[in-house]
């Protein structure tokens, strides 16, 4: 008797990925950037939810049409693209209003997400914390609720079937407008709470004088595998985009005699969902209380001039822009053995990354030098600001023997 073999593996959902060039490149921030390194950036998002990439297509168009955001004969072609794949669904990488998703399922018969929501769904799986889980809720919501005809598609791998089997998206859509209006409003309420509570622990810290370093950066620059080596700490690492959402606040000794704390921050990326940058404001906002910033490069990464102003941008957002920086330019172990002090050299006298330090965090390299950087600045912003207390007591006729 012969027994019948049953595949067990987990199905990867197929994708195919699309992005648009329209010359609005480096225009504005909803402007769809199509070179290789948002190719690139698109594909690690893909990845880190685990789909099956079937294909790129790169579209270029002269203008802008309301239907689809391109011609009705290149859309298409797209849908054609998509069903020759086998995709289960179209992901791009630009944000089509929500008539625009519509007409896209309606024409290519499969959901269609766009990069917010696949941001979204990588921080609704890393998710970990209650304050986290709240926020991510939150993000889900806004971006639902002008989308509730929306096919929405589960993206973690299954056995067997298709998709729309299960999910939360299929609750959200049995649910009216009404209902998803309260509950973001509970949670609101509930996420205002752990503000509160976040503050009272923020005061607490300012209380026993001890300085603040936040780490700051594009996401999977290293951040917390350098939490973790100036610390001892154990944070979660992996070699994906968003692998921490939660502010880590750690103490550690920069130099010996010398306490400060170390948080570690969610991560940053080129146009960042407003509803995620919303829901996350409070996690965020840690680094606008830090003394010290401690800015992470991957030195690797070819754009790294892009990731380095994408930083910069959102913490003037957060009114974090005047905070001094130490710039630390991580995986120098990545680049060419024979080109790497040529390399080293050049991004450290160039110029464009002021008071940078280059470290390798998984070879253990360069991390006293930056010790003895953040002890320093430390120092100097100590000092600063004992001289502008006393100053304002002098000012005010007290004295300070």
């Amino acid at each position: 008797m012969t027994q019948k073999l049953h595949e067990t593996e987990e199905q990867r959902k197929r994708v195919l990925l699309v992005s648009i060039s329209d010359g609005k490149k480096d225009k504005g921030e909803d402007a769809p950037a199509t070179d290789a390194s948002t190719g690139s950036e698109l594909r690690g998002l893909a990845e880190t939810l685990e789909l099956e990439i079937v294909g790129h297509e790169i579209i270029r168009i002269r203008e802008r049409q309301p239907k689809f955001g391109m011609g009705s004969g290149k859309a298409e072609e797209l849908a054609e693209k998509a069903k020759q794949l086998e995709a289960d669904c179209l992901v791009f990488d630009w944000d089509p209003s929500p008539s625009q998703q519509r007409n896209w399922e309606a024409l290519a018969e499969i959901p269609v997400i766009d990069r917010q929501e696949l941001i979204i769904r990588i921080f609704a799986e890393r998710a970990a914390t209650r304050e986290a889980d709240l926020q991510v809720q939150l993000a889900q919501l806004n971006y639902r609720l002008p989308r509730l005809t929306h096919k929405y598609i589960d993206l973690s791998r299954q056995r067997g079937g298709r998709y729309g089997t299960k999910g939360s998206g299929e609750t959200l859509l049995e649910t009216d407008r009404r209902q998803i209006e309260q509950r973001i409003h509970r949670l609101e309420k509930e996420i205002e709470q752990v503000i509160k509570q976040r503050q009272v622990q923020r005061r607490q810290r300012e209380r026993q004088g001890v300085p603040v370093c936040a780490i700051v950066g594009y996401t999977n620059a290293g951040k917390s595998s350098l939490l973790n080596a100036l610390t001892g700490a154990s944070v979660f690492v992996e070699d994906k985009l968003f692998a921490t959402l939660d502010a880590t606040t750690r103490r550690f000794e920069p130099t010996p005699g010398m306490t400060a704390l170390l948080t570690d921050t969610v991560g940053f990326i080129r146009r960042l969902p407003h509803s995620l940058i919303k829901a996350f404001r409070s996690t965020l906002e840690e680094a606008s209380h830090a003394n010290l910033l401690i800015h992470v490069l991957d030195i690797s990464a070819p754009d790294i001039d892009e990731y380095y102003k994408t930083t910069v941008s959102v913490l003037r957002e957060l009114g974090a822009g005047d905070i001094p920086i130490v710039t630390v330019l991580n995986k120098i172990d990545r680049l060419d053995p024979e080109q790497r002090e040529a390399q080293l050299a050049g991004f450290l006298e160039s110029g464009r990354f002021p008071e940078s330090i280059a470290v390798s965090v998984k070879a253990e390299t360069g991390l006293k030098e930056l010790k003895t950087r953040i002890a320093e600045k430390l120092k100097d912003i100590d000092s600063r600001k004992n001289w502008s207390q006393a100053n304002k007591s002098w000012m005010d006729g007290e004295t300070y023997l």
